[in-house]
């Protein structure tokens, strides 16, 4: 009985540091959380380095069904041992600033990247009057950091083309590629296409897929009759193609690495979902398309790190934006055993991101998803109408994902829920609560001190 009073006091002890920003000490452990944050006084007050690593498609059910498969469900992944947790709402908005409730990715990387929201498939443009919007990226280079972007899909995708391009759609990525906006060609003006741009820009790494799209031949504008991987190394660019490429680039001059004519082919694969579900499966841990010499995102990101390491990131520092991109492909073909080898990936990358924390406390690490998906896990015993997978598990256990948010035969969609955000390092308090993708854009420029 004695002792209630001070339980209660405990517990509105916890409360109030929590409303105040502040993580219990339990939270704020340094051997399991990759180094000392600000909170709480410790460490660098203001961040010179970010790393920024996307999930595509990676809403809690992806995180869940990853762990429980690869770890067990008492299992904790690299994604899950952040010292700050909150979530983040996606919705994007219409060409009159309303709520559209369920994002797709350009929408809601314009969202991170420049602070405000925009239609889906636009590209850091504003929604209703097609302008430019200023990105993350662009701020860190006017400051002097040096930048990089790191991605599973093609470059030019959505994820890594709202950081150093503006373009009124998102299917407008090579020179071949404009029909949707024609006010973006060099011909009326325009700074060209998303693979134009990304280069244009000097981004100091670039590594991804979308080889098809940089060896299009440009047609307009100073490059006209080059390619952009030529226009790229006329720009002073190192171009790479495979991982003794990437391991031989010479820190302090840029890095355009091109690993696949388009997405890079998944890690690991197995039967997809079906009507009726699929009989119990182990998935297949390797991939006959994905070619020898094609860098893991773990290593693409540890090398990206390495080539940061310049004279210019020494004294300025970098942002560097690391995206799991295939997530969200696998979620659309309802492909598990893709899907999860994929969140394992951009897990992998997420300790490297940690453990370079962990010796550079003045970096800032922000894990989140662009958007929730469609995969569901639910009881072995359900008959969902969609259609579901059946899985055996690292713990021997089976495992039943459902995909259910489109008629079988059409891809699956996103949802429009929120999403887990989570960090370390200064201003890492930020990310706690329920805030707004728009808000993490505000979170990367303070902590950068950018303006």
């Amino acid at each position: 009985m004695g002792s209630r009073p001070y339980r209660r006091r405990l517990a509105w002890g916890a409360a109030a540091l929590l409303a105040a920003g502040v993580a219990v000490p339990a939270a704020a452990a340094a051997s399991d959380h990759g180094g000392p944050s600000d909170v709480g006084g410790h460490g660098p007050k203001k961040a010179k380095n970010v790393i920024l690593l996307i999930g595509d498609g990676m809403g809690d059910s992806e995180i869940t069904l990853a762990r429980d498969y690869t770890v067990g469900a008492a299992g904790r992944l690299n994604l899950d041992k952040f010292p700050m947790t909150g979530t983040y709402t996606t919705y994007s908005v219409d060409k009159d600033g309303k709520p559209d409730y369920v994002t797709d990715s350009a929408a809601s990387g314009t969202g991170w990247a420049t602070g405000r929201k925009t239609v889906n498939g636009r590209i850091s443009k504003t929604p209703g009057t097609d302008e430019p919007m200023t990105t993350i990226l662009e701020l860190a280079q006017k400051k002097g950091l040096a930048t990089g972007s790191v991605t599973t899909a093609e470059l030019t995708d959505a994820t890594p083309a709202v950081l150093a391009s503006h373009a009124t759609d998102r299917s407008c990525a090579g020179p071949a590629d404009m029909k949707a906006c024609p006010k973006d060609t060099i011909a009326k003006g325009g700074p060209g296409s998303i693979a134009e741009q990304s280069v244009n820009h000097k981004v100091d790494v670039l590594l991804g897929g979308g080889k098809d799209r940089f060896d299009q031949k440009i047609t307009e504008g100073p490059y006209r009759g080059l390619t952009v991987t030529q226009q790229a190394e006329k720009l002073g660019y190192q171009v790479v193609t495979d991982s003794k490429g990437l391991e031989t680039a010479r820190s302090g001059k840029p890095v355009l690495g091109l690993f696949a004519p388009g997405n890079v082919p998944v890690e690991w694969t197995g039967k997809a979902a079906a009507v009726g579900g699929t009989a119990a499966q182990r998935c297949v841990t390797s991939n006959p398309e994905r070619k020898a010499g094609t860098p893991s995102l773990e290593e693409q990101t540890r090398r990206a790190l390495s080539l940061l390491d310049t004279p210019k990131a020494k004294k300025n520092g970098f942002f560097l934006q690391v995206e799991g991109a295939s997530i969200d492909k696998r979620d659309h073909a309802a492909d598990p055993c893709g899907q999860i080898g994929e969140t394992a990936a951009l897990d992998r990358a997420v300790k490297v991101a940690r453990d370079y924390a962990a010796k550079h406390p003045d970096t800032l690490v922000v894990t989140t998803a662009d958007h929730g998906h469609t995969s569901q896990i639910v009881p072995l015993e359900a008959t969902p109408p969609g259609l579901s997978s059946t899985l055996v598990t690292d713990e021997g256990r089976q495992l039943k994902v459902n995909y259910s948010t489109n008629t079988p035969g059409k891809a699956q969609e996103h949802t429009g829920t929120q999403v887990r955000i989570a960090a370390q390092g200064p201003g890492s308090q930020r990310v706690l609560g329920v805030t707004d993708q728009t808000e993490l854009f505000t979170t990367l420029r303070t902590a950068l001190s950018l303006r």
